[in-house]
């Protein structure tokens, strides 16, 4: 039983900043890999961010040098800064770990945050 608790969504302004964070919940024994993704209105979700046990992080094009993935082992958690928000990154984010537990590894999805830009 291992579930993801999201946070840190909500209603921007341009040029604005928002910290998400995600923190897996559970008989977790490991994390190979965390990351977030992301859903606009009439798109395909994409993979924002990702970081995994080892430390390598990957960035889709449209976020380089804006957004950050980091994580905290000790509290099985991961963080997206955003900043420089613009109104194109208005979407449900959802966070995503690949998780070890006794029995198997599996993957967990998030229930989504809502990050809206506008003016």
């Amino acid at each position: 039983q291992v579930q993801l608790a999201e946070s840190g969504g909500g209603l921007v302004q341009p040029g604005g900043s928002l910290r998400l964070s995600c923190a897996a919940v559970g008989s977790v024994l490991s994390i190979k890999v965390m990351g977030w993704y992301r859903q606009a209105p009439g798109k395909q979700r994409e993979l924002v961010a990702s970081i995994t046990s080892g430390g390598s992080i990957n960035y889709v094009d449209s976020v380089k040098g804006r957004f950050t993935i980091s994580r905290d082992n000790a509290k099985n958690t991961v963080y997206l800064q955003m900043s420089s928000l613009k109104p194109e990154d208005t979407a449900v984010y959802y966070c995503n770990a690949g998780v070890t537990t006794v029995t198997r590894y599996l993957e967990v999805w998030g229930q989504g945050t809502l990050v809206t830009v506008s003016s």
